[in-house]
């Protein structure tokens, strides 16, 4: 994968290799300065020291090997389009997290041609969860299908959510975060995080289409 993503992001041969392999002793904000000078293969180290935590990230949204090397890939191309933007403010794995999100999400979206659809903001609603859980496994490909078929009715529910409590939701649930790293992932308080995840609860509990992903999970409770 280093190899990929240092021909990824241009990055070119040192003249010398003792300078190359120095750079894996370099701090991250020395790192992050060179490449933000155009070093490529300082770019190229900060990318394979959280390629493995950015892997995991891709995969819990993506749930597919595939997707996710891919949404990782487009991570970091666009991290190092965009890394004179990175103003320090963050962490750098906080602000590349972000970006790997957002790049898994597009190739979910894309996979399963969601559309974003905005609804109007709910009115208040008992603050838990609808009943959207879904078994990790199916004993049978009749119940595999009701599986994929549940989980593509849940992500498109989600897609039709305001802006910005569908994000929440997408790190949150989707990413599998905490409230508190969600907070910190989107850049706003906890105060607010959990406001707008009970907007999106209310919002998922009013859409009928979620209505029979609620009854088979209760069918298979009991």
């Amino acid at each position: 994968m280093s190899i990929e993503l240092m021909d990824a992001c241009g990055a070119k041969e040192s003249n010398s290799n003792d300078v190359v392999s120095n750079l894996g002793d370099w701090s991250e904000a020395r790192l992050i300065a060179a490449a933000k000078s155009g070093h490529g293969v300082a770019f190229g180290v900060l990318c394979e020291r959280h390629a493995e935590m950015i892997l995991r990230v891709t995969f819990r949204i993506t749930r597919n090997r595939e997707d996710a090397e891919d949404a990782v890939q487009d991570s970091f191309m666009s991290a190092f389009v965009h890394l004179t933007n990175f103003d320090e403010r963050s962490r750098f794995a906080t602000w590349l997290t972000r970006i790997a999100i957002n790049s898994a999400l597009g190739q979910l979206r894309k996979k399963r041609g969601i559309r974003e659809i905005p609804i109007d903001e709910p009115s208040r609603a008992p603050e838990f969860w609808p009943h959207l859980e879904i078994p990790e496994h199916a004993p049978n490909p009749e119940e595999n299908y009701g599986l994929q078929e549940r989980r593509t009715i849940v992500t498109t529910a989600i897609g039709r959510l305001r802006p910005r409590s569908r994000k929440v939701v997408e790190v949150h649930q989707l990413g599998g975060f905490s409230v508190k790293e969600t907070a910190q992932i989107l850049g706003i308080s906890m105060a607010a995080a959990k406001a707008r995840m009970f907007h999106a609860r209310a919002a998922l509990r009013r859409m009928p289409m979620l209505r029979s992903v609620r009854q088979s999970n209760w069918s298979s409770a009991g």
